[in-house]
C-alpha cells in the first residue's frame, strides 16, 4: 500500500515512521538552480540524521558532489551514472548518489 500526502517532508516521516515503512526521498539537487523551491543545506543534514535514526528504511537519491557525500557520511551509498536532461539541450552524463539507511 502507498500513501501520498501533501505535508512538509519532516511531518510525513514523523507520521508514518514504523519498522515496516519505506521512505524514498528525492530532494532537489544541492547547489543547482531551477527548482523554485527553498531547500537549504540544513534540510539535507536533517534528512541524513533521520536516515540514521528512523525505525523504517530510507533511500535518498541526490547529486554526487563532495558536500553531499560529507553530510551523508556513515550511510551506505552507491554512485550511479545518469543522463541528466533537466534545463539543458541534449543529454549530459552526471553522477547521482543512491543512499540507504540499512
Amino acid at each position: 500500500m502507498a500513501y501520498i500526502e501533501h505535508l512538509p517532508w519532516q511531518e510525513c516521516i514523523a507520521k508514518y515512521d514504523r519498522e515496516h515503512t519505506f521512505f524514498y526521498c528525492d530532494p532537489p539537487y544541492w547547489n543547482t538552480e531551477g527548482y523554485g523551491v527553498d531547500f537549504g543545506f540544513d534540510q539535507y543534514e536533517e534528512i541524513a540524521e533521520l536516515a540514521k535514526t528512523i525505525k523504517g528504511k530510507m533511500i535518498v537519491s541526490i547529486n554526487d558532489i563532495p558536500e553531499i557525500r560529507e553530510v551523508f557520511k556513515g550511510l551506505k551509498r552507491k554512485s550511479v551514472a545518469i543522463n541528466y536532461t533537466v534545463g539543458r539541450k541534449g543529454r549530459s552524463e552526471r553522477k547521482e548518489l543512491i543512499i540507504r539507511s540499512w
